[in-house]
């Protein structure tokens, strides 16, 4: 018994067998046409943000200390 699913791109039926060599797609022009959807970001998979951005300027969070080694919980004789 075989799975007929449908294309995630042009929504053509696909068989779901181990012959279908771009399964879930039809071909492998649909197949990087969806690649193409996720490198360009069009598609994208929706997160909740842990917190507002604008916050961060509230907290004195500055980028350009972001990477400094500097790290409080380190001892000086493990450098």
């Amino acid at each position: 018994m075989s799975l007929t699913v449908k294309c995630p791109t042009c929504q053509t039926p696909v068989t779901w067998n181990a012959e279908a060599e771009f399964k879930p797609f039809c071909s492998e022009r649909c197949k990087l046409i969806d690649l193409g959807d996720w490198a360009s970001e069009k598609n994208a998979i929706p997160v909740k943000p842990e917190f507002a951005p604008e916050l961060l300027d509230q907290l004195g969070y500055d980028d350009a200390d972001f990477f400094l080694d500097n790290n409080p919980f380190e001892d000086d004789k493990n450098r």
